[in-house]
């Protein structure tokens, strides 16, 4: 079995989630979920051994990483945990241990131990992906980094450690600052910055993300969005706690 089937199964994996995303009825998409989960998890496993027998270990990283990512959405968390361990296994031993693919492991592990409320373990994989992002092999991609450092990210916030949420973002701007063809994705950073600014009460530093978020959004001609109106909102809300009405009123 080649690896090229091994991502048509991934992908049948994703459109299965995107299938069961919006259901009619939370009880019937849980157990079709499930079914199609399992019929998935099936054809992982079956890949799995066919790799190692054809003497393909060094394939079988990427299968078990998403045999993995299946039995936690089937909230089959120890089993979960026992495939990602050997995913962490093999890529550290085929790629290193910088590969951003290892960081992605480590994201996965934290996420898994947050909803599991184990938030000492999730905290301390969360600092785990950190350390390997900071020492990332060449060819990695910023955005690689940046999308590895907003799922983190998220994990913070969820656990209300927003310093440490504030310096995620900010690292991830550095890191995209010189894109040209980010300011998008740079506009978005920056007012999801602005918010973390403002829910810890910096209201001058908020208003100054809001700012350029705008100033990006206006220049790549997204001002009828509903993303924008919401940015120019915030930029208000900053400026009205900086007793700033007459400026507030300009946005």
């Amino acid at each position: 079995m080649q690896f090229d089937k091994v991502e048509e199964l991934s992908k049948k994996t994703l459109e299965i989630h995107r299938a069961h995303s919006e259901p009619a009825s939370l009880e019937e998409a849980a157990d079709e979920a499930k079914g199609d989960y399992k019929t998935a998890l099936e054809h992982f496993v079956l890949a799995s051994m066919a790799m190692i027998a054809n003497g393909q270990d060094n394939e079988v990283d990427a299968i078990d990483f998403s045999i993995g990512s299946i039995y936690m959405s089937l909230c089959r968390f120890d089993e979960a945990v026992f495939s990602y361990q050997k995913a962490l296994t093999v890529f550290k031993s085929s790629k290193g241990d910088n590969h951003p693919l290892i960081a992605s492991v480590f994201v996965c592990l934290a996420d898994l131990y947050h909803k599991t409320g184990k938030l000492h373990e999730s905290k301390s994989y969360c600092k785990n992906a950190l350390k390997t992002y900071a020492k990332h092999v060449p060819k990695t991609t910023a955005e690689e980094i940046t999308g590895g450092l907003t799922e983190i990210l998220a994990i913070y916030e969820y656990v209300d450690e927003l310093e440490e949420a504030l310096k995620l973002l900010q690292k991830a701007m550095k890191l995209l600052k010189d894109k040209p063809r980010q300011q998008s994705t740079i506009a978005g950073i920056e007012s999801w910055l602005g918010v973390m600014f403002y829910m810890v009460g910096r209201y001058e530093e908020a208003r100054n993300c809001f700012e350029s978020s705008i100033a990006k959004l206006r220049a790549s001609g997204e001002r009828k969005f509903a993303f924008f109106r919401a940015v120019l909102n915030q930029m208000r809300l900053a400026c009205v706690q900086l007793f700033k009405i007459d400026e507030a009123g300009i946005f």
